[in-house]
């Protein structure tokens, strides 16, 4: 265990990359594709899929052994190089823990996806708002009318306030970068592999049930949270509560639901995937404005996660250093 001095020293590096690294997600945002860590992911997992052979059970081992080895193969050198950076200067190691920390969550990019959206419908121009569905979720954008891409880019909002702003903080605060980036790895995996079709169900087991297992707490967390911040933003703070334990269990993922949930209680519209689930009550029809709500949801919900993690990270910084960093 760390000295006092030692541990909250290493607690202000956090805070500064913490908060350096939210900075150049809104003054920065993302590199171009070739130079993102996450595409990296992709591409590995993308290699990494060729193992998909045998039986069953030999697709299974191999899915473990796989998604264990990439989940590796990009945490253990942020875990290393941060060790090498904090023993060198902790102004190094703040600058090694902003950039990567950085790649592990999507603030931002959200936001750049689904406002465009909400002015393309403002403006008239389905087509031009159909055309940004692609890179939200995986629907035909042809058979969405202004309701359903409106509520498909609510959705995507508020299961991003989870998968790509919440769960990132929540596994920093536990293990530090390392923790933040193989959640990513994860999430990353899930979304590649982690299908029920015949030809991958197997080998993506396990990458599935990994997701599920690490976005289990900050999923209810967030419900929890977006109800606190519709009270902040003087919208309907009991309908959310109510709603996410109503509606909650209506969407195959046992995660998702909560957040989209809360955030239909919160906003009062009901979303709609055709065909597999209605969350929330129609007490508002469902309008662009509400793309821009969500978002103010999605800030304010995850400004309220990150004052949650911050006794985490000391607690962390006190009892683990210097193993995690």
């Amino acid at each position: 265990m760390p000295s006092s001095t030692a541990a909250l020293e290493l607690f202000a590096a956090n805070l500064t990359s913490l908060a350096l690294a939210f900075l150049l997600d809104r003054f920065v945002g993302d590199p171009p594709s070739r130079f993102h860590p996450v595409v990296w992911m992709g591409w590995v997992i993308g290699r990494v899929k060729r193992a998909n052979r045998g039986s069953p059970l030999q697709r299974r081992v191999l899915g473990v052994l796989c998604a264990l080895a990439v989940i590796a193969l990009f945490s253990l050198p942020v875990y290393f190089a941060l060790q090498v950076a904090y023993g060198v200067s902790p102004l190094l190691y703040v600058l090694v823990a902003c950039v990567t920390f950085k790649f592990t969550f999507a603030f931002r990019s959200m936001a750049d996806y689904t406002k465009p959206i909400a002015e393309r419908l403002l403006q008239g121009d389905l087509e031009g708002a159909r055309a940004f569905i692609p890179y939200i979720a995986r629907r035909d954008p042809s058979k969405l009318d202004e309701e359903l891409i409106t509520s498909t880019a609510v959705e995507s909002i508020a299961e991003s306030t989870v998968d790509g702003a919440a769960s990132p903080l929540f596994y920093f605060a536990l293990l530090g970068v390392p923790g933040a980036v193989a959640y990513r790895v994860v999430n990353t995996l899930d979304s590649m592999v982690g299908y029920k079709r015949p030809d991958i169900r197997d080998f993506g087991w396990f990458s599935a049930k990994l997701d599920t297992i690490l976005n289990y707490v900050p999923a209810r967390l967030t419900a929890l949270l977006i109800a606190a911040s519709a009270k902040l933003l003087r919208l309907n703070s009991s309908q959310s509560l109510r709603i996410a334990l109503r509606d909650h269990s209506k969407t195959e993922s046992l995660n998702a639901g909560w957040p989209m949930s809360a955030m239909a209680g919160a906003l009062g519209v009901k979303l709609v995937k055709l065909g597999f689930y209605e969350l929330g009550d129609p007490i508002d029809k469902l309008k662009p404005i509400h793309i821009i709500k969500a978002l103010e949801v999605m800030a304010v919900t995850v400004a309220l996660f990150t004052v949650i993690c911050l006794p985490i990270i000391l607690l962390r910084c006190m009892l683990l250093a210097p193993w995690v960093m």
